[in-house]
């Protein structure tokens, strides 16, 4: 019986998931282990890593089977990945002078630009989301000390 990779998607996913995971599990093994009662630094990281092994497993495993919809992987796209990873670079310049919310928002706005279905609607709200989530958690739960706007406004 010859394999035969029937959705070259999935197969890709499940090599990339596989690929990263045993990276994680052997980058891990540099650190102490411990075990389940006294996790050591290289615990959490290994197992976390055999899991994305095991999903990259059944997903290669899923574009191997037969039946279902087939899809082959195209080109990529440079233009979208263009804009996520210059919103990224974006955020990282932005940050100190700008603020968590301004520069919170220029990387929604920048990043969702990669989509050619872009809307402002979806994409204000998405940053809103964002930044009261990132408050919430940045903030008030972990006390992290940044800026919240600019230091001109306050």
């Amino acid at each position: 019986m010859r394999l035969r990779i029937h959705d070259q998607k999935d197969f890709g996913a499940g090599l990339l998931y596989m690929g990263f995971g045993a990276a994680f599990s052997l980058g891990a093994l540099d650190y102490k282990m411990g075990d389940a009662a006294r996790m050591g630094p290289g615990w959490f990281p290994f197992w976390v890593g055999l899991l994305l092994v095991l999903v990259g497993v059944l997903t290669a495993g899923s574009g191997l089977r037969a039946g279902g919809t087939a899809e082959k992987i195209r080109r990529p796209q440079l233009a979208p990945l263009a804009w996520v990873i210059g919103a990224v670079v974006l955020f990282g310049l932005a940050l100190e002078p700008l603020g968590l919310v301004l520069a919170l928002t220029l990387l929604v706005v920048v990043s969702m630009r990669a989509s050619h279905e872009f809307r402002w609607a979806p994409a204000i709200a998405t940053a809103v989301a964002l930044i009261l989530f990132s408050i919430g958690v940045f903030v008030w739960g972990i006390d992290l000390l940044i800026d919240l706007w600019p230091a001109t406004f306050g």
